[in-house]
């Protein structure tokens, strides 16, 4: 337990300039490959921001991994993600890689099937109704389960306004 508590100075300084030394390739490789390397489109980018959280952390607190393995192991998952993002112009790809948003509700008619494949419970789509001030279902136009995760709420208080077509194009119903 002592263990726990105890640190000397080769340790700190091993920590302390790993934590640099990763710190500044993220940096660079965040500039190399844009800001879509932390974004949340997809499970795939979710799954790259982990990868990448997984390595920092092994790279700065394991003494079983170099920073220049850390940093190959960062650069690996970089060109990773590089890849598959020009890869996504290929439906198949796209289709492997990305969720598909997924309708809640169409109008006030609320879906309850595709609720279920959602694992949304009716409480979960109330809170984000109320979330989006909405205040009668008539404003309702469509609530859409994002491949994020999120959960967009499509609505107006003119009841003359419809929704485009355009803005459903992807979204299962």
């Amino acid at each position: 337990m002592d263990k726990w508590f105890k640190i000397d100075f080769s340790s700190f300084l091993a920590i302390f300039l790993s934590t640099i030394g990763i710190y500044l390739a993220v940096i660079l490789f965040t500039r190399i490959a844009g800001k879509r390397s932390f974004s949340k489109m997809s499970s795939f980018d979710f799954a790259m921001t982990v990868a990448i959280g997984s390595i920092i952390a092994t790279t700065i607190l394991t003494k079983s991994v170099s920073l220049w393995e850390g940093i190959i192991g960062l650069l690996s998952v970089y060109i990773l993600q590089l890849t598959v993002a020009m890869l996504r112009r290929f439906q198949f790809i796209q289709d492997a890689v990305d969720n598909s948003p997924l309708l809640l509700m169409d109008g006030k008619n609320i879906l309850h099937e595709n609720l279920r494949k959602a694992r949304v419970a009716e409480s979960d789509l109330r809170s984000k109704l109320r979330e989006a001030n909405v205040i009668k279902l008539e404003q309702v136009r469509a609530v859409v389960f994002e491949c994020t995760g999120d959960i967009s709420v499509l609505h107006t208080e003119d009841a003359s306004k419809e929704l485009e077509d355009w803005l459903l194009n992807d979204v299962e119903r």
